[in-house]
């Protein structure tokens, strides 16, 4: 019984370790491993639209998946949060910044790229695993779900991008200055 035990752990050891190095060789092929998704997100997609079902299963998927780009695209630490406690401290007498002093911050992700990459991958691949069961295709009305999820994504992203624009922050590279080594 002991000896099982122990071989049941050198082989979860064994599977984790193997895994961890796939994810180490992936890590910095940010395109490849995207358009990999992308193949993944394809095939759900058609096999939602070939089969005419599991949208109650694609609508979860979906609205996960925007769940995921909202925290990708939120930073770490909250300007708000901070202005209001830089606020309290105004009061109190105790802050030493005004408003003219602007240190520079950089944008920390409240979900990093890769971690975004991992569980939108997963998503996409537990939502295909469950469009191959019966059980998880629950009859709905679809052009509802598609309406309300459209009216989602544009009332949260516009939430999101005022948000980008009153805390004056840019969570991609486009635009950004960059410096060539001489």
């Amino acid at each position: 019984m002991e000896q099982n035990k122990e071989w049941v752990f050198a082989q979860g050891a064994k599977i984790h370790n193997t895994y961890q190095r796939y994810m180490d060789i992936a890590t910095p092929h940010t395109v490849y491993r995207w358009a990999a998704t992308y193949v993944l997100m394809f095939l759900f997609a058609l096999r939602i639209i070939l089969c005419e079902g599991w949208y109650i299963v694609c609508y979860t998927w979906a609205i996960y998946l925007l769940n995921m780009l909202l925290q990708f695209l939120t930073p770490k630490f909250d300007p708000s949060l901070e202005q209001e406690y830089e606020n309290e401290s105004v009061e109190e007498g105790t802050s030493k910044m005004d408003e003219r002093d602007e240190e520079f911050r950089p944008f920390i992700r409240r979900l990093p790229e890769f971690r975004f990459w991992i569980k939108s991958t997963n998503a996409t691949i537990i939502a295909l695993f469950c469009s191959f069961f019966g059980i998880f295709d629950v009859p709905v009305f679809w052009p509802i779900l598609v309406i309300y999820f459209v009216i989602l994504f544009t009332l949260t992203m516009r939430r999101q991008i005022q948000h980008m624009i009153k805390y004056r922050y840019l969570p991609f590279d486009i635009g950004k200055a960059r410096y060539n080594h001489k």
